[in-house]
């Protein structure tokens, strides 16, 4: 067994949760993550002596993490400016959290109002995150990626891998019963930049985290860069 004294004198950034863009004051778009397990990798790593900073959309855990160990954001653009700024000295950064792929071209300045009428929203792209922040990757970095599909999932997440510059992505398998968003279970296939993949079986959350850090471990003893998705 590796020792943990590997992660003590990392830094390691970790994006958890999911986003929220207001259409409205009183509305918003965002998605089924409960950021449960970017908080599991978070609370392990910081279990045996890591320098663990997490950057949480809204969330329900009741974390064991001090709160200084924790930045609040709602939105992809407050998660990017925290998380760019956070992992200019950082060894690890985890791409954990379900960013939202659009927000509302305009935000309404009062509570839109149901008039029988069909409503539409005008969605602009968010940024991407893990791709702005990989311009400024550097060699001494490792990334690590989350990625959840329903459809073609290796084939998506070893492109998304590659254009992001992750080292290793962790696949969620979203097929599996009790894996993806909203479970205290998941079910991962991780798959390192040279294309080798390690498989698992459905697991809680707080066991995935653990394989996913030996999986880091197992990476940075044999001095190489893997990418990894959840």
């Amino acid at each position: 067994m590796m020792k943990h004294t590997l992660f003590k004198s990392k830094r390691i950034i970790i994006t958890a949760g999911p986003t929220r863009e207001a259409i409205d004051p009183v509305r918003f778009i965002s998605n089924h993550s409960t950021g449960k397990m970017g908080y599991a990798i978070a609370e392990y790593l910081h279990s045996i002596g890591a320098d663990v900073h997490v950057v949480s959309g809204p969330v329900s855990i009741d974390t064991t993490l001090p709160p200084s160990a924790i930045t609040a954001i709602a939105t992809a653009d407050e998660m990017l400016a925290v998380t760019r700024q956070l992992a200019v000295d950082a060894d690890i950064v985890i791409f954990a959290a379900a960013v939202g792929d659009y927000k509302s071209a305009s935000i309404a300045k009062q509570k839109i109002k149901k008039n029988g009428e069909a409503l539409y929203v005008k969605l602009i792209p968010n940024p991407d995150i893990a791709f702005e922040l990989s311009k400024a990757k550097t060699a001494n970095q490792l990334f690590v990626g989350f990625a959840l599909e329903t459809e073609n999932g290796i084939e998506n997440a070893v492109a998304k891998m590659f254009r992001k510059k992750f080292d290793c992505i962790v696949l969620n398998l979203q097929h599996a019963h009790g894996s993806g968003f909203g479970y205290d279970t998941n079910k991962i296939q991780i798959i390192d930049s040279d294309l080798t993949h390690s498989d698992f079986e459905l697991k809680l959350k707080s066991s995935v985290a653990i394989d996913i850090v030996n999986h880091i471990k197992a990476r940075m003893s044999e001095n190489k860069q893997t990418v990894c998705h959840v």
